[in-house]
């Protein structure tokens, strides 16, 4: 059967996670609803990240495998028709070895989170960003990240529901930087636990308040504890951004449209 490698990108407001659900609605379920449409029996799509509920993406990669060859704007172009109107779309399709998996064939991802540091609330973005009136120190934050970079048991910022056998992730990026009254935090990794990168940045906004040192992020990581960590930010702030693969050094993932 061949394969196609989807780059797709959503809003996750109204969606209920990346997951297929028994109850409420997905993204993976709206995408196999279109694929059955196009060709006309069910099919599984296999994702590089299952993002949580309310969490967007602009670059996240699925693959499906189909029961007959269809050219890849084809595909791509029937599939946005009948995914309509849900906030989804399929950005770009492309014909792919039986060897490429979206998820296993991955080697890193980088998520995007946004918080918008001002007074007046938003009014535009409230579901795309975190709101937050107090001013913050986007230089302590990120001398606070830095804090975090490299190879950890990173228990201390995992969801206690996680599932992934280890706790061990090596953090190869964790930039804060202030654009007006924007501070972007991005975070790339090969891969990341339940919730890591809304915990970090939850504790971040610790450090930025001025409640937190730099060397609390220090204290809190060797700690191994999720207790001694700081609240779980807000899905709506996240993006995933991108998905790495070895034949590509593009983080937007390969695929073109």
């Amino acid at each position: 059967m061949p394969r196609y490698r989807l780059l797709v990108e959503y809003d996750g407001t109204p969606f209920n996670g990346w997951q297929r659900q028994d109850k409420g609605m997905s993204v993976q379920g709206v995408l196999e609803a279109a694929v059955e449409k196009l060709c006309g029996q069910p099919c599984t799509l296999h994702a590089a990240g299952r993002t949580d509920a309310g969490v967007h993406a602009t670059g996240q990669v699925a693959h499906v495998d189909l029961p007959r060859d269809y050219p890849a704007d084809t595909v791509r172009d029937a599939l946005n028709y009948h995914m309509k109107p849900k906030p989804v779309a399929v950005v770009a399709a492309e014909l792919v070895g039986e060897d490429f998996h979206a998820r296993f064939s991955a080697t890193g991802r980088a998520y995007l989170y946004r918080i918008v540091n001002r007074r007046a609330p938003l009014a535009l973005e409230q579901h795309r960003a975190w709101w937050v009136p107090v001013a913050l120190d986007a230089d302590a934050m990120a001398e606070g990240a830095r804090r975090l970079l490299g190879h950890h048991d990173f228990t201390t910022f995992r969801a206690s529901e996680c599932q992934a056998k280890s706790p061990m992730k090596t953090l190869d990026v964790l930039d804060v930087t202030r654009v007006g009254d924007e501070i972007r935090i991005v975070a790339a990794a090969r891969s990341f636990l339940h919730h890591q990168v809304r915990n970090m940045v939850g504790t971040l906004k610790l450090v930025g308040e001025g409640k937190w040192s730099p060397d609390d992020m220090t204290r809190a990581l060797d700690a191994r504890d999720r207790t001694k960590g700081g609240p779980t930010a807000p899905a709506a702030g996240l993006v995933l951004t991108g998905v790495r693969y070895p034949a590509s050094s593009d983080d937007r993932s390969g695929p073109t449209g």
